[in-house]
């Protein structure tokens, strides 16, 4: 079938949840709304086990569909890639994400699948690194279920490829919350600086400005007021407190709308969404 004529299906996957949407491809293309499914976890199982059970159900009448998965950044974890002018080849890239994966995380790396950004010497990259078990397991059901697996994105990845462009300025602060988890990335001259990856343990707006001024406290300056773009549709309400040197920038969703399964909807600071419990 050609991948004009197949359905298509966005997953989000997260722990406890998938955020699901369908769309038919054809001559009057049509999105369904999104059907959002929470879960227990599963006893000796890994965190996403409940949540991948819950999606090859709602796969199993899918097939022959192009399937897109997001992985919330509770899956996730991340290094920055300073820019060095001597590593150029893809080779040196990989090797050079290894050696900073490993240096932050010891042996677990081990374990994980790693992917990096598009590299320049001059702005350095981002490596994502996933568990393997996890990349093989939406593999195999996807097979299953015969779907076509199109892509694997982390929620970090995919929300700054999406806004990039609109971001600017000397110094950038950009932040992704979900629920439960903040994922802070600085950016200098366009050059990547750091990435923090931190669960929320009580509440969000708080451990959003201690991380924020911990990080300008590592960039080595900090001016009287800075701003930090935001991308956290579960924290709609989100604000910090008035003259902590810091002001929200939310995604310009009006320019370049959201994609319709990422997740939503309010939750409390224990990361609890409330409408669904």
């Amino acid at each position: 079938m050609s991948p004009l004529w197949r359905n298509q299906v966005q997953v989000f996957l997260a722990p406890g949840r998938i955020d699901l949407v369908r769309s038919t491809r054809g001559f009057k293309p049509v999105q369904a709304a999104k059907v959002t499914v929470w879960c227990e976890p599963v006893q000796d199982a890994p965190v996403w086990q409940a949540a991948l059970q819950q999606l090859e159900k709602h796969l199993i009448d899918e097939p022959g569909a192009e399937l897109s998965v997001t992985v919330s950044n509770h899956f996730v974890r991340y290094v920055a890639l300073l820019p060095q002018a001597e590593i150029a080849t893809p080779e040196e890239v990989n090797a050079y994400a290894a050696f900073r994966m490993r240096e932050v995380y010891a042996e677990r790396v081990d374990s994980w699948a790693l992917s990096v950004s598009e590299w320049t010497p001059l702005s350095g990259a981002v490596c994502a690194a996933i568990p393997r078990d996890l990349m093989v397991q939406l593999e195999e059901m996807a097979a299953r279920c015969r779907c076509t697996l199109k892509e694997i994105e982390p929620y970090f990845a995919s929300v700054y490829d999406r806004w990039q462009k609109l971001l600017d300025g000397n110094k950038t602060y950009f932040a992704v919350i979900e629920a439960g988890r903040i994922c802070l990335a600085v950016l200098i001259n366009g050059s990547w600086h750091s990435i923090r990856n931190q669960r929320i343990l009580h509440n969000a707006a708080a451990e959003l400005l201690a991380a924020l001024d911990q990080e300008a406290i590592l960039t080595g300056s900090k001016e009287a007021i800075e701003w930090v773009h935001v991308f956290a549709p579960e924290h709609a309400d989100l604000m910090l407190p008035e003259q902590c040197g810091w002001c929200i920038v939310p995604m310009p969703l009006e320019k370049i709308p959201a994609l319709p399964h990422y997740p939503s909807g309010p939750v409390d600071d224990d990361g609890v969404n409330r409408c669904h419990a």
